[in-house]
């Protein structure tokens, strides 16, 4: 297992840039592939962002890509969500996510931190 705790939302002007960060701590943090998901108020989880071990390969859902970046420092046991442009539609609690690279599933998973945009 890896415990993962986010930081970084809070309240943001439409338009805006927040950095949202995940330390991870208990395994070999370069053993996990890391994601973001979020969820907005009555709606489903959704997928944000994911990359493997090494952060070479990154993956985005449509309504994120060009305006947000996923990027992993393995030496601090860290992953970034970089949001910019931010709208309101991105109003959502914000999850981080390990899935061990022998396994299919995101099995870890912090608390969550709110990310608010106004408009």
């Amino acid at each position: 297992q890896v415990q993962l705790v986010e930081s970084g939302g809070g309240l943001v002007q439409t338009g805006g840039s927040l950095r949202l960060s995940c330390a991870a701590s208990g395994r070999t943090f370069s053993n996990y592939y890391m994601g973001w998901f979020r969820q907005a108020p009555g709606k489903e989880r959704e997928f944000v962002a994911s990359l493997d071990w090494s952060g070479g390969s990154t993956y985005y859902a449509d309504s994120v890509k060009d305006r947000f970046t996923i990027s992993r420092d393995n030496a601090k046991n860290t992953v970034y969500l970089q949001m910019n442009s931010l709208k309101p539609e991105d109003t959502a609690v914000y999850y981080c996510a390990a899935r061990y690279y022998r396994e299919n599933a995101y099995g870890n998973w912090g608390q969550g931190t709110q990310v608010t945009v106004s408009s």
